[in-house]
């Protein structure tokens, strides 16, 4: 398949809607939409006004079913296996808030969870008594050490006596931006007789996941709106038929709902419980989920497919990043193998160093105290958006201070290297200790 516009700059120009002035280099956070997508929804908004009973009862349905036909093979699974929800934060409360709790139960996760999956964890524990495993990970690290931690961290809890219901993990971290050997880390749930439950947000558009359904978690979710292309906010909720029984509600609890003392409602059209739960949940406004076929055309027919869009956006990522860090004299989180790199992410270590003021540092050591860490990142986030018109994802692990940057198709490695500098001269200005004076 021919690419009809090439990457880079061409591809911003003539598809997507920034401002003139400024530079995405945060893809990953929230994503975007091409024109030829939003002009879709912008249709869809338009006949939703023209009619809007006869748009929200019965035309979005057949719309919804159709993206739901058209994603299913990008997954590798039965279209009656995944239905549409806003997010991967309501997927991964759906599984959790649904799930049958006794007390004593644990929820085993990494380090690097998503900060809203670790509270979801928090608020549950308030009102039943399960527990909290959290698996420290310190990156660079390899995949087997992951795989091996997890089977460790479950063996210990179950010789305990204890059961561990769930084991929750993702496809491509938040931050770090890595990807995760998920596919060993179901093996070993099914070894265990756990409960996978994958945070997938940044995974269906970015990583080739043709394979899920031979995999086969218990549970995953995908942000169709980060990597993928439609608008926000849309993603795609997997639970294969056999574990369908667990989810009783979605959220919130809506007309698909079925009382447990009484005979089942009838359901039209012949659809499943499990596709009929989530169907219509509440109003509000479907037409992101009805995009999903104008962006896989866009990907297919503009951008010439998903393995040349994944080509390009693991390329930028990867050569744009070494250049930032040799601008700035650092270097790019990196495992010896490199599969934590082959992903649209790269992660820059900032030339800030940072410890302990009870380590006996000398002034002229430029050493940062560990607690002013959150005040510096703010710091450069808030200049980054005020000073250059870009946003900057900066994070503390691992005793550094990282930049993580997203590669895209609208992006060029000139735009890394801009971003190299405008990053340097920032660091500096941190080392003159002006973040202290804002």
């Amino acid at each position: 398949m021919t690419i009809k516009t090439p990457f880079g700059h061409p591809m911003r120009h003539a598809h997507f809607a920034f401002s003139p002035t400024y530079t995405p280099i945060n893809h990953g956070s929230f994503g975007c939409s091409p024109l030829p997508v939003l002009s879709h929804q912008n249709h869809l908004q338009t006949l939703a006004s023209a009619r809007p009973d006869t748009f929200i009862v019965r035309d979005i349905p057949k719309l919804i079913d159709e993206s739901r036909t058209a994603i299913a093979p990008f997954l590798g699974v039965d279209v009656d296996e995944i239905v549409l929800i806003p997010n991967a934060t309501t997927g991964i409360n759906t599984v959790l808030r649904n799930l049958k709790w006794e007390e004593g139960d644990v929820v085993v996760y990494f380090s690097t969870i998503y900060g809203a999956c670790e509270k979801t964890i928090a608020s549950i524990q308030e009102g039943v008594m399960i527990e909290g495993l959290k698996i420290e990970l310190q990156y660079p690290v390899e995949d087997s050490e992951i795989v091996r931690l997890l089977r460790g961290g479950i063996g210990k809890v179950q010789s305990e006596g204890k059961r561990v219901r769930v084991a929750m993990f993702d496809t491509v971290l938040t931050f770090p931006g890595a990807r995760m050997p998920w596919e060993e880390l179901v093996d070993v749930c099914k070894e265990m007789g756990v409960l996978s439950l994958i945070d997938g947000a940044h995974g269906i558009g970015h990583i080739d996941l043709r394979h899920l359904g031979k995999v086969e978690p218990d549970f995953f979710v995908s942000n169709c709106h980060k990597w993928l292309f439609t608008p926000r906010g849309c993603a795609v909720f997997y639970v294969p038929f056999r574990n369908q029984h667990l989810i009783r509600t979605p959220l919130p609890t809506s007309h698909g709902y079925q009382y447990l003392d009484s005979e089942p409602e009838p359901i039209s059209g012949g659809k499943s419980l499990f596709v009929h739960l989530f169907e219509f949940v509440a109003t509000m406004d479907y037409s992101p989920y009805a995009c999903i076929p104008a962006a896989l055309d866009f990907r297919q027919r503009i951008c010439g497919g998903e393995g040349a869009i994944r080509n390009y956006c693991y390329d930028v990522a990867r050569i744009g990043g070494q250049r930032v860090a040799e601008i700035l004299g650092t270097e790019v989180m990196a495992t010896k193998s490199r599969t934590m790199n082959e992903c649209c992410f790269a992660n820059v270590e900032l030339p800030l160093k940072f410890g302990s003021t009870r380590e006996g540092h000398r002034k002229t050591d430029r050493v940062f105290d560990i607690s002013e860490a959150g005040k510096i990142g703010v710091w450069i986030n808030d200049r980054g958006v005020k000073d250059h018109d870009t946003y900057l994802q900066i994070a503390f692990h691992a005793g550094k201070m990282w930049v993580r940057l997203s590669g895209q198709i609208y992006l060029e490695i000139k735009d890394f290297e801009w971003v190299g500098e405008k990053v340097k001269v920032l660091c500096e200005r941190v080392q003159k200790g002006e973040f202290r004076r804002s």
